[in-house]
């Protein structure tokens, strides 16, 4: 049976969440509640529910019972335990059309109730997450906000967390998020580039500074003028680097290779590594004092293992992007594929699950779903790959 849009809020205004994997019937429902709700948010599938509810605090939700990934019961199931005073009803978009559906039942709480719901939608602190970044566990809320508090600062941030984690990610949310956002995000992998080029690289040449120089060339912090530098793996820098990069941490100055002129740039710079530095520190790998230069406002990004709840959330997404990118229709995860991938440890974290979803999506072909079989499958080849 479908809830009543205007029994639902009462006489007030409110906010309602829509999830079902049919567009034209997310769509007349939505009609259908504006004027009642005042906001209506759509969610394409279950998964995609629980992650919209950390991002939009509203005060109910319908589910279609023909969701597309998961069971609708199951979602409420989790959507009640996480949110006891949250109201959940369902509709079937097979049974009826949406206005009538809408219209079909009074089976809502009554107004006062409602209300009361409401007020306490603002008590159960759902926090909305950063741009692009995609989890509801404590852990990875966590350090999200940090990554909020800090954005609109110009302290230097280090990110620190097992290769996977989403570091990159994070860095440029900070950056969308800060006042420099309409200025450039350059990004360096300081791993990838050879040790001879990483001067000229960073900070720049002139043209005959060295074999192969035929013109000058602005360096990556150069480019970066007024905007975001992301330091990946900065704790590969060699020493000889790391000591020119914390003389530009402490004046702001470029120097070109192969030039005498100073050039003052102004950058935000945030920092990443899956090393413990001040291990590096102690082995003397990693000088101390640059080490304390970046790392004045540090956020740790949990491993993927400790994130509860959030590969579903994950893998829901992820599908949802290979379909829009292929241009074909909404594939489901199977409850075993979802199963199949909860019980994975996933040392190569976010990036890792990544990957298997791709080719598991590729493997199930013209299927509507994907399934076990296909994730196992995704999950050996990744295996012998990296052999």
């Amino acid at each position: 049976m479908a809830a009543t849009a205007q029994s639902f809020v009462g006489t007030s205004q409110g906010r309602i969440l829509i999830a079902s994997g049919n567009a034209e019937f997310r769509r007349q429902i939505a009609m259908q509640a504006a004027g009642a709700l005042g906001q209506a948010e759509e969610a394409v599938g279950g998964a995609h529910a629980l992650a919209k509810l950390v991002q939009f605090p509203c005060d109910g939700v319908l589910l279609d019972r023909n969701l597309p990934d998961l069971d609708a019961e199951e979602v409420a199931q989790m959507i009640r335990q996480k949110y006891p005073r949250m109201e959940v009803q369902f509709v079937d978009s097979r049974t009826a059309e949406a206005e009538q559906d809408v219209r079909a039942s009074e089976n809502w709480e009554a107004a006062e109730e409602m209300r009361e719901v409401k007020a306490n939608v603002k008590c159960q602190e759902v926090r909305p997450s950063l741009p692009g970044m995609i989890g509801q566990s404590e852990a990875i809320q966590k350090a999200y906000e940090l990554a909020k508090l800090v954005a609109g600062r110009e302290t230097t941030v280090l990110l620190t967390g097992e290769t996977g984690t989403g570091k990159e990610i994070v860095a440029r949310a900070i950056h969308e998020l800060s006042p420099r956002k309409k200025q450039a995000f350059v990004a360096v992998n300081c791993a990838a580039i050879p040790e001879a080029l990483l001067e000229a690289e960073l900070f720049g040449h002139v043209r005959g500074a060295f074999t192969g120089a035929v013109q000058s060339r602005l360096g990556r912090i150069h480019v970066a003028q007024g905007g975001t530098l992301f330091l990946d793996e900065v704790g590969e820098l060699p020493l000889s680097m790391q000591a020119k990069l914390l003389r530009f941490l402490q004046n702001g100055e470029v120097q070109r290779l192969g030039s005498s002129d100073v050039y003052r740039v102004d950058v935000r710079v945030i920092c990443a590594t899956n090393m413990q530095l001040l291990g590096q520190v102690r082995a003397k790998q990693f000088r101390e004092d640059l080490y304390y230069r970046l790392a004045v406002f540090p956020i740790d990004l949990p491993p993927l293992r400790e994130r509860n709840g959030d590969i579903a959330l994950l893998a829901e997404h992820f599908l949802r992007e290979f379909c829009e990118e292929a241009g074909v229709g909404a594939k489901r995860l199977t409850p075993a594929a979802l199963g199949a991938l909860e019980q994975k440890r996933w040392n190569g974290n976010v990036r890792e699950l990544q990957h298997v979803l791709e080719r598991a999506f590729i493997l199930s072909g013209n299927s509507n779903e994907v399934c076990a079989q296909h994730v196992q499958m995704g999950n050996e080849m990744g295996e012998v790959r990296e052999v």
